[in-house]
Protein backbone atom coordinates (compact mmCIF):
# COMPACT_ATOMS: atom_id res chain seq x y z
CA UNK A 1 0.00 0.00 0.00
CA UNK A 2 1.43 3.63 -0.79
CA UNK A 3 1.19 6.14 1.52
CA UNK A 4 -2.36 8.36 1.18
CA UNK A 5 -2.77 11.68 2.02
CA UNK A 6 -5.67 12.13 3.94
CA UNK A 7 -6.35 15.69 3.93
CA UNK A 8 -4.48 19.36 3.94
CA UNK A 9 -4.87 22.40 5.68
CA UNK A 10 -3.69 25.81 4.41
CA UNK A 11 -1.68 27.68 7.27
CA UNK A 12 -0.80 30.71 5.20
CA UNK A 13 -1.62 31.73 1.51
CA UNK A 14 0.91 34.62 0.27
CA UNK A 15 3.70 34.71 -2.37
CA UNK A 16 4.13 31.04 -1.09
CA UNK A 17 1.63 28.82 0.19
CA UNK A 18 1.88 26.77 3.33
CA UNK A 19 0.06 23.28 3.95
CA UNK A 20 0.21 20.89 6.70
CA UNK A 21 -0.43 17.44 4.82
CA UNK A 22 -1.94 14.88 7.23
CA UNK A 23 -0.25 11.32 6.15
CA UNK A 24 -1.31 7.68 6.51
CA UNK A 25 2.10 5.81 5.83
CA UNK A 26 1.87 2.21 3.90
CA UNK A 27 2.35 0.70 7.18
CA UNK A 28 -0.66 2.37 9.05
CA UNK A 29 1.38 5.30 10.75
CA UNK A 30 -0.31 8.95 11.02
CA UNK A 31 2.01 11.51 10.43
CA UNK A 32 1.56 15.86 9.92
CA UNK A 33 3.64 17.11 7.13
CA UNK A 34 4.18 20.42 6.52
CA UNK A 35 4.42 22.01 2.61
CA UNK A 36 5.98 24.56 1.19
CA UNK A 37 3.86 25.23 -2.39
CA UNK A 38 4.58 27.57 -4.66
CA UNK A 39 5.14 25.88 -8.29
CA UNK A 40 7.68 25.29 -10.62
CA UNK A 41 10.82 27.16 -11.37
CA UNK A 42 13.46 27.60 -13.79
CA UNK A 43 17.35 28.57 -13.78
CA UNK A 44 20.14 28.94 -16.25
CA UNK A 45 23.99 29.23 -16.42
CA UNK A 46 24.65 31.43 -19.12
CA UNK A 47 28.09 30.93 -20.47
CA UNK A 48 30.42 32.40 -23.23
CA UNK A 49 32.27 30.01 -24.74
CA UNK A 50 34.55 32.03 -26.43
CA UNK A 51 35.48 34.21 -24.03
CA UNK A 52 35.12 31.65 -21.49
CA UNK A 53 32.91 33.79 -19.23
CA UNK A 54 29.31 32.98 -17.02
CA UNK A 55 27.07 35.64 -16.52
CA UNK A 56 25.65 35.07 -12.53
CA UNK A 57 23.76 37.52 -10.34
CA UNK A 58 24.11 38.70 -6.91
CA UNK A 59 21.59 39.48 -4.28
CA UNK A 60 20.58 40.28 -1.08
CA UNK A 61 18.35 36.68 -0.12
CA UNK A 62 16.19 37.04 3.29
CA UNK A 63 16.39 33.41 4.27
CA UNK A 64 20.10 33.48 3.73
CA UNK A 65 20.27 36.55 5.69
CA UNK A 66 18.27 35.37 8.68
CA UNK A 67 19.78 31.92 9.02
CA UNK A 68 23.36 32.94 8.49
CA UNK A 69 23.76 36.83 8.54
CA UNK A 70 24.73 36.45 4.72
CA UNK A 71 24.26 39.79 3.16
CA UNK A 72 24.50 38.77 -1.00
CA UNK A 73 24.46 35.00 -2.57
CA UNK A 74 25.89 34.59 -5.44
CA UNK A 75 23.56 32.39 -8.05
CA UNK A 76 22.35 32.33 -11.37
CA UNK A 77 19.30 33.70 -12.74
CA UNK A 78 16.42 31.69 -11.68
CA UNK A 79 12.92 32.33 -10.48
CA UNK A 80 9.31 31.02 -10.89
CA UNK A 81 8.25 29.57 -14.20
CA UNK A 82 4.65 31.86 -15.23
CA UNK A 83 5.12 30.37 -18.98
CA UNK A 84 4.16 27.25 -20.20
CA UNK A 85 6.81 25.70 -21.20
CA UNK A 86 9.88 26.32 -18.82
CA UNK A 87 12.33 27.18 -21.86
CA UNK A 88 10.91 30.24 -22.17
CA UNK A 89 11.05 30.89 -18.48
CA UNK A 90 14.63 30.62 -18.81
CA UNK A 91 14.91 32.84 -21.15
CA UNK A 92 12.94 35.27 -19.48
CA UNK A 93 14.87 35.68 -16.47
CA UNK A 94 18.46 35.52 -18.02
CA UNK A 95 16.85 38.68 -19.50
CA UNK A 96 15.46 40.39 -17.17
CA UNK A 97 18.28 39.79 -13.95
CA UNK A 98 21.28 39.45 -16.53
CA UNK A 99 20.37 41.55 -19.97
CA UNK A 100 21.15 38.62 -22.01
CA UNK A 101 19.17 37.11 -24.70
CA UNK A 102 19.55 33.71 -24.86
CA UNK A 103 18.71 31.04 -28.00
CA UNK A 104 19.86 27.74 -27.30
CA UNK A 105 18.91 25.99 -24.54
CA UNK A 106 20.87 22.96 -23.12
CA UNK A 107 18.68 21.12 -20.86
CA UNK A 108 20.35 19.68 -17.44
CA UNK A 109 17.25 17.83 -15.97
CA UNK A 110 14.11 18.69 -13.91
CA UNK A 111 14.37 18.11 -9.91
CA UNK A 112 13.38 18.59 -6.83
CA UNK A 113 15.21 21.51 -5.39
CA UNK A 114 14.19 20.45 -1.65
CA UNK A 115 11.58 17.70 -1.56
CA UNK A 116 11.50 17.26 2.16
CA UNK A 117 9.48 20.29 2.40
CA UNK A 118 8.58 21.82 -0.74
CA UNK A 119 6.59 21.15 -4.23
CA UNK A 120 9.33 23.11 -5.47
CA UNK A 121 10.84 21.59 -9.22
CA UNK A 122 13.45 23.33 -10.66
CA UNK A 123 14.25 22.96 -14.44
CA UNK A 124 17.82 23.39 -15.42
CA UNK A 125 19.94 24.48 -18.54
CA UNK A 126 23.07 25.62 -19.69
CA UNK A 127 23.44 27.99 -22.23
CA UNK A 128 25.81 29.84 -24.49
CA UNK A 129 26.26 33.46 -25.14
CA UNK A 130 28.12 36.09 -27.05
CA UNK A 131 28.73 39.15 -26.12
CA UNK A 132 26.60 40.72 -28.72
CA UNK A 133 23.66 39.23 -26.98
CA UNK A 134 23.89 41.26 -23.89
CA UNK A 135 21.33 43.67 -25.05
CA UNK A 136 19.43 44.72 -21.99
CA UNK A 137 20.55 46.25 -18.53
CA UNK A 138 19.88 43.45 -15.96
CA UNK A 139 19.25 43.76 -12.93
CA UNK A 140 15.41 42.19 -12.11
CA UNK A 141 12.58 43.75 -12.05
CA UNK A 142 11.87 47.25 -10.25
CA UNK A 143 8.56 46.59 -9.13
CA UNK A 144 9.78 43.14 -7.66
CA UNK A 145 12.79 45.18 -5.47
CA UNK A 146 15.26 42.40 -6.41
CA UNK A 147 18.60 44.86 -6.05
CA UNK A 148 20.34 42.67 -8.33
CA UNK A 149 24.00 43.14 -9.31
CA UNK A 150 25.18 41.25 -12.34
CA UNK A 151 28.52 39.60 -12.30
CA UNK A 152 30.39 38.22 -15.75
CA UNK A 153 33.04 36.13 -14.07
CA UNK A 154 35.40 33.74 -16.05
CA UNK A 155 34.62 30.11 -15.74
CA UNK A 156 37.85 29.16 -14.54
CA UNK A 157 37.02 31.94 -11.26
CA UNK A 158 33.81 30.45 -10.70
CA UNK A 159 35.49 26.78 -11.01
CA UNK A 160 38.13 27.53 -8.23
CA UNK A 161 34.92 28.72 -6.19
CA UNK A 162 33.35 25.45 -6.31
CA UNK A 163 36.87 23.73 -5.17
CA UNK A 164 37.23 25.99 -2.71
CA UNK A 165 34.10 25.23 -1.53
CA UNK A 166 32.69 28.85 -1.39
CA UNK A 167 30.23 28.35 -3.82
CA UNK A 168 27.13 28.24 -1.68
CA UNK A 169 23.76 28.30 -4.06
CA UNK A 170 23.20 24.34 -5.15
CA UNK A 171 21.41 25.18 -7.94
CA UNK A 172 24.31 27.46 -9.54
CA UNK A 173 27.00 24.46 -8.04
CA UNK A 174 24.93 21.80 -10.08
CA UNK A 175 24.68 23.56 -13.27
CA UNK A 176 28.48 24.67 -13.01
CA UNK A 177 29.59 20.74 -12.27
CA UNK A 178 27.56 19.78 -14.92
CA UNK A 179 29.21 22.41 -17.05
CA UNK A 180 32.54 21.27 -16.06
CA UNK A 181 31.76 17.50 -16.99
CA UNK A 182 30.56 18.54 -20.50
CA UNK A 183 32.09 21.12 -21.51
CA UNK A 184 35.43 20.59 -20.08
CA UNK A 185 37.85 22.23 -22.59
CA UNK A 186 36.07 25.56 -21.52
CA UNK A 187 37.96 25.15 -17.99
CA UNK A 188 41.33 24.09 -19.78
CA UNK A 189 44.41 26.09 -19.80
CA UNK A 190 44.72 28.21 -23.18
Amino acid sequence: MAPIIRGTRIVHDGWSRLLVAEVTMADGTRLAREIEDHGRAVAVLPYDPDRRVALLVEQFRTPAFYAAGVTRVLEVPAGLLDEAEPEEGARREAYEETGVRLGALEAVTCGWSMPGISTEQMDLYLAPYAAADRTGAGGGLVEEHEDITVREMPLADLAALSDRGELTDLKTLVLLLTLRLRHPELFAAR
